[in-house]
């Protein structure tokens, strides 16, 4: 799981949340509400009353494969939610018939409940993707790492209404041990790849098409971004693949928790 490199996008996105984050103080301001996660099946994970019920541990190791079985995909959209793209994205989806996992950071959660309402609302889940997306997270302390993951979850559920992430992905795959176990320890399934179309790169639709035809083989979960910068090209390249998924016999699920 290759790393992403540093996006200009990101460096803004970090230095906005220095002054929100620089509030919590790390581990001490999970509350409660944070001890608890969604579990089971997403229609359970998607009432507020679902964030009430004990916390499920799910497994440490980064996940990669479907609960639709070998035939399966996951679809992952990651940065958002975004006011232009995600509504676009999500209605795209529900043309195609077709459940995502929305990678989410805290601060545009924050900025935009509405939003994180309406993906859980269109029955896809919500996944960590911490406060900042600082790409160097794994070389940072213990208790950095702490808040980025716990605070990020806290800005979620209260964007969402009460729907915990079931989900975490490091920015740019910066895992460690202690973020992994972290994460799980709070219901939250560490999240790899395997198909990075790269759009955030902006090499053209036709050549994230082609990456996902090339490396489907290589594991179900495939990468997209709904925030960053411009995303014509990647709805572009979802009209265009999702449909040849659903030709070669796939089906759109969830990763496995």
């Amino acid at each position: 799981m290759a790393k992403h490199k540093g996006r200009a996008w990101h460096s803004k996105m970090f230095a906005a949340a220095i002054g929100v984050t620089a509030l919590a103080a790390a581990a001490s301001m999970w509350t409660a509400q944070a001890d608890t996660t969604a579990g089971g099946p997403q229609g359970a994970a998607s009432s507020p009353a679902a964030a009430k019920r004990p916390v499920e541990k799910v497994a440490a190791d980064i996940a990669h494969a479907s609960e639709s079985g070998p035939e399966g995909v996951n679809i992952t959209i990651d940065d958002g939610p975004d006011p232009v793209w995600t509504p676009q994205v999500l209605r795209l989806l529900k043309d195609e018939g077709v459940k995502a996992t929305f990678c989410m950071v805290g601060t545009q959660a924050q900025a935009y409940p509405d939003l994180v309402k309406k993906v859980v609302a269109d029955g896809h889940r919500l996944c960590n993707h911490t406060v900042s997306h600082d790409t160097a997270m794994d070389t940072k302390s213990e208790a950095y790492q702490s808040q980025q993951i716990l605070d990020a979850e806290r800005m979620i559920v209260k964007a969402s209404g009460g729907v915990r992430s079931q989900y975490y992905r490091a920015p740019g795959g910066a895992f460690t041990p202690y973020s992994r176990q972290l994460a799980a320890s709070h219901g939250m399934r560490p999240l790899g790849w395997n198909v990075d179309t790269k759009d955030f790169e902006h090499p053209g639709a036709d050549a994230m098409v082609a990456t996902v035809k090339r490396e489907i083989a290589n594991g179900p979960t495939v990468l997209f971004h709904d925030a960053g910068g411009e995303r014509s090209q990647t709805l572009s390249a979802l009209r265009e693949v999702l449909p040849w998924l659903r030709e070669q016999g796939r089906t759109f699920g969830f990763p496995v928790r």
